[in-house]
């Protein structure tokens, strides 16, 4: 299966010590109370790219850089594009 563009391996670079031990090796920004992760809540609400994409960058805003601006940011882009989109079809 052809990965998308905006594909990101985040496993490449990041040190071993900042994952968490799961099934799915993930950073520990993505793990929510309970194990939650971010994935989980993005499939239970069947969301699109786009949307999921912004929810993601909105959890794991306050927990992955010492200030969540470039977070929030990312979010508003994926969900300007998520308007776009619907806007054309």
């Amino acid at each position: 299966m052809e990965k998308s563009k905006y594909y990101y391996d985040f496993t490449r670079n990041m040190p071993c010590d900042e994952m968490v031990e799961n099934e799915n090796k993930v950073p520990a920004y993505y793990v929510g109370r309970n194990g939650m992760m971010a994935k989980d809540v993005i499939y239970e609400f069947d969301l699109s790219y786009n949307i999921g994409t912004a929810v993601t960058y909105l959890l794991r805003a306050m927990r992955k850089h010492k200030t969540p601006v470039d977070c929030i940011k990312k979010a508003i882009a994926h969900l300007q594009f998520e308007i776009e989109q619907l806007e054309n079809s």
